[in-house]
């Protein structure tokens, strides 16, 4: 299918997803100048070609008639000039001259168009390789941000369990201790106690040995002996 310069104008190009590829100005005054070429030329091949086919449509004059013998016979008449033979020779020298010239032309709109068209591949390939470049990137990335994370929350649930064991083992040793106050103290009590119900029984058989003797006198009420003492 040919290129024309409407095909430039009108060309769209899939934005890439990341960034541009290119400056999207520069590649739009560079279409705009082949936009421009390719009208100019387009203009001159439809000159050349109308001028071709006029050229090629010209009615060809008619050869020039040949002088009629005068009345005095001669031996052998001459012939006619080559010179004077038909004049469309410089139409037929004309019309290759402007056929070279339109397939001049021609080869210059083929090959500017090839130029563009490369450039566009070459374009459209190096976005695609940026764009897959890019791609392969962001799956790196993302890819070594992931186990940055899950490093890091490995490491985080290592520190919490191990901080978690040593405040359990804190716990438990000052569990320990507290256990081992409470049987001191428990032992303190059973002695205290078994202390103090001697004492106390001590003191009973001392109270139960000290009673009076049998000499008549009546002992004094324990409130009075209270108040002596």
């Amino acid at each position: 299918m040919a290129l024309t310069p409407e095909d430039v104008v009108n060309k769209r190009f899939q934005p890439t997803k990341f960034r541009e590829g290119y400056d999207q100005d520069e590649v739009d005054d560079f279409l705009d100048e082949v936009v421009v070429e390719l009208r100019r030329l387009t203009a001159e091949n439809d000159e050349l070609r109308q001028r071709l086919q006029a050229a090629e449509s010209a009615p060809k004059p008619a050869q020039a008639e040949q002088p009629a013998p005068d009345a005095t016979p001669e031996p052998e008449p001459e012939p006619a000039p080559v010179a004077a033979a038909p004049e469309p020779a410089p139409v037929a020298a004309a019309a290759p001259a402007t056929t070279v010239a339109a397939d001049e032309d021609t080869e210059g709109t083929t090959n500017l168009l090839t130029l563009a068209r490369r450039l566009h591949e070459e374009h459209v390939r190096e976005g695609v390789e940026k764009r897959d470049a890019l791609i392969a990137e962001g799956t790196a990335q993302a890819a070594r941000l992931v186990s940055e994370a899950e490093a890091k929350q490995r490491q985080i649930i290592a520190d919490t369990e191990n901080t978690n064991r040593q405040r359990v083992a804190v716990l438990e040793q000052e569990q320990r201790q507290l256990e081992g106050k409470i049987d001191e103290l428990r032992t303190f009590e059973r002695d205290y106690r078994a202390q103090l119900k001697s004492y106390i029984q001590g003191q009973l058989n001392e109270l139960d040995g000290s009673a009076p003797e049998q000499s008549g006198l009546t002992p004094a009420p324990a409130s009075a002996q209270g108040v002596g003492n």
